[in-house]
């Protein structure tokens, strides 16, 4: 009797993890082809639920949930900072081509960017210059600062930028710091922020992570850079708060790319900062953002300053409709006629973009693509070199940069057009990140980063068809196996 009991007993239990299971597995299922997605990531979505339902639902837990549904600031909070209904896209001068105005009508419609005309803009290329500058500009803030980093390390540079803010704060100055909880998780876990807290700074962590109840956060970071001192003057671009931004870490070098901008289009990083301070849970900066403080004193204009530019500003992130990034590489790379250049960290192009680069080589356009031949990250590199011999084939320029670490993001379409910030050329800028670049449709703005981009090039090496397809078969599956993570990396 007994042992008839325990056969029933266990049959049972058989018969609850088996329907728990089954249970799962559809659950996990539905909530993936609920999101609507492209087939493809839908279909490797449920084969690895249906292969492998533990393992496959804690994937997806972390890296394939989606927040398309989910709204930054609400259209009532949006028309009280910009102080009145959405604009209708702007004029703009006689001087750009028509597809220059195709891109701004483009980014009008998905992203809602304004056209801001004459800005002076100054693009730093070297991180000493760009920091020195930035500390300069906050040195002389009166009214208010706005920062939002991914990293603000716990180094030499870090303590800097404290410095700084804790005599600003000292001053009178409202300061608002928006950091990664995941990239600035060294700082953040030795109290770095704590002093900066104790001043009445407001420093706050975006997204942050929490166990077990908000986890699934981890996937999604900010990756933004920008800084707005008084309203007067603001910086955008791939640059960090560390050290190896300046004397480039383990490498013996850090090529990166960044803006510092005074004009309109300070009122647009501005906007973009209030959004997302008020996605954070915090007050709407509606007088910050009505009333910038003009009246801050500007320093000298420098030498190199370009003047008279025209700008967009462009943010992305998993909560987008369009894509909008995506979007804006692609109508770029589609409507070019001369030339496409890149500077990338990573190169883990989706297949449309793919598709684009290949097009537009074959079509005659001259195509170059920088990638680093060693990045901060190996996997990352397998996984770019997996892309190498389709861009070959085609006609595409792969230039390997030997400089040190490139981690530029710039892109550069034909005389009038150009757009740097902290968006790489990879799955994860694209999808994942948030993420904001700003665009400028200028042509001294676009022949002064060719000729920056011709000077890279002297340090970088190309490779040749013949020469890569012989590389070493173990490479090979290094890189296939690499690109298979390439959507989650």
């Amino acid at each position: 009797m007994t042992h008839l009991l325990l056969m029933t007993t266990s049959a049972v239990l058989l018969w609850l993890i088996g329907g728990a299971y089954v249970a799962l597995v559809v659950a996990m299922v539905v909530s993936v082809l609920s999101e609507n997605r492209n087939p493809v990531r839908s279909i490797a979505w449920v084969t690895a639920l249906v292969l492998f339902p533990v393992g496959g639902a804690v994937l997806y837990y972390f890296f394939g949930r989606s927040l398309r549904n989910v709204k930054m600031i609400s259209r009532r909070n949006r028309r009280r900072l910009l102080s009145e209904s959405p604009k209708p896209l702007a004029k703009t001068k006689g001087d750009l081509s028509p597809d220059a105005r195709r891109c701004m009508k483009l980014l009008y419609s998905v992203a809602d960017s304004q056209v801001y005309s004459s800005n002076n803009v100054q693009i730093f290329t070297d991180g000493k210059d760009h920091f020195e500058s930035l500390f300069e500009d906050l040195r002389n803030a009166r009214h208010f600062i706005n920062i939002q980093f991914y990293i603000i390390a716990n180094d030499e540079l870090g303590h800097k930028l404290r410095d700084i803010l804790l005599e600003r704060a000292a001053a009178g100055v409202r300061i608002r710091v928006i950091y990664d909880y995941i990239g600035s998780f060294d700082a953040r876990r030795r109290d770095f922020f704590m002093r900066m807290k104790g001043a009445g700074i407001e420093v706050h962590s975006f997204f942050r992570v929490r166990f077990p109840e908000k986890l699934n956060r981890l996937n999604w970071r900010n990756h933004r850079k920008v800084v707005v001192v008084d309203g007067a003057i603001g910086y955008i671009g791939g640059m960090n708060v560390a050290d190896r931004y300046i004397d480039g870490g383990r490498f013996k070098g850090w090529r990166d790319t960044a803006v510092r901008v005074t004009g309109s289009a300070v009122a647009g990083l501005q906007y973009n900062f209030a959004v997302d301070w008020k996605f954070m849970g915090h007050e709407l900066l509606v007088e910050e953002q009505a009333h910038p403080a003009a009246s801050t004193p500007i320093a000298t204009e420098a030498n190199d300053t370009i003047r008279d530019v025209t700008v967009q500003l462009v943010t992305s992130g998993p909560i987008d409709r369009w894509g909008n990034a995506s979007m804006l590489f692609m109508r770029a790379i589609s409507q070019a006629k001369k030339r496409v250049y890149i500077q990338t960290p990573y190169f883990l192009p989706s297949d449309g973009l793919l598709t684009a680069l290949q097009c537009a080589s074959l079509s005659g356009v001259d195509v170059r693509i920088m990638i680093p031949r060693e990045s901060d990250s190996s996997l990352l590199t397998h996984a770019s070199f997996s892309y190498v011999e389709e861009c070959l084939l085609a006609g595409i320029k792969i230039m390997l940069y030997n400089g040190g670490m490139l981690h530029a993001k710039t892109l550069l379409v034909d005389d009038d057009f150009a757009t740097i910030g902290s968006v790489n050329f990879d799955f994860r800028s694209f999808e994942h990140n948030f993420e904001e670049n700003i665009v400028m449709y200028s042509k001294n703005v676009n022949s002064f980063l060719a000729n920056r981009f011709a000077e890279d090039s002297e340090l970088c090496t190309r490779p040749r068809i013949t020469e890569w397809a012989k590389r070493p078969r173990p490479m090979k599956i290094k890189q296939a196996l690499a690109r298979l993570l390439s959507p989650i990396l």
